[in-house]
């Protein structure tokens, strides 16, 4: 086995329980204080405390973030833009990642298998504002084929992780 697969496999047997419980009470909302966390996994403030200081120098946590309304800001289309190219080198791919995340509408950019090799989440105001966000992603890197896929609905998304499965 790989030394990161060793290290993950060795973090995962130091969990138990009790944090995946505490994993799936602050994922659904981040927004709880310690004392309401504490009191739904059974633990007192200071015990919950150092399980999740621990939880996050063992990379669990990753910091807490507000989720806002897209369509309330009037960011009323996402659009799943799928890309392909020719070139398939690390370099080549760490350049165009550099040159996606300059964009702000895109919200996640995925390297895929299959008959594409990327997918980007961008959510933007309209079909104009589709447009600027196609024509920056097409704009000084070489693409071989680009198409955007339009969702109507989102009818699930931003689910929990399944902490217990």
């Amino acid at each position: 086995m790989t030394e990161n697969l060793c290290h993950l496999i060795e973090k995962m047997e130091k969990t138990d329980e009790i944090d995946r419980r505490i994993l799936n009470v602050i994922q659904v909302d981040a927004a709880l204080s310690q004392r309401d966390i504490a009191d739904r996994v059974g633990l007192s403030q200071n015990a919950l405390w150092r399980r999740l200081k621990r939880l996050e120098e063992a990379g669990f946590i990753q910091g807490a973030r507000t989720r806002l309304n897209a369509a309330q800001l009037g960011l009323d289309l996402t659009v799943f833009v799928m890309v392909r190219t020719r070139n398939h080198s690390v370099e080549w791919a760490e350049g165009f990642r550099k040159h996606v995340a300059r964009i702000p509408e895109v919200q996640e950019l995925h390297r895929i298998g299959g008959d594409w090799d990327y997918m980007l989440k961008v959510v933007t105001r309209g079909m104009s504002g589709y447009d600027a966000v196609y024509r920056r992603i097409t704009t000084g890197i070489e693409l071989d084929t680009v198409t955007g896929l339009f969702s109507m609905e989102a009818m699930l998304e931003d689910r929990p992780l399944n902490v217990f499965g």
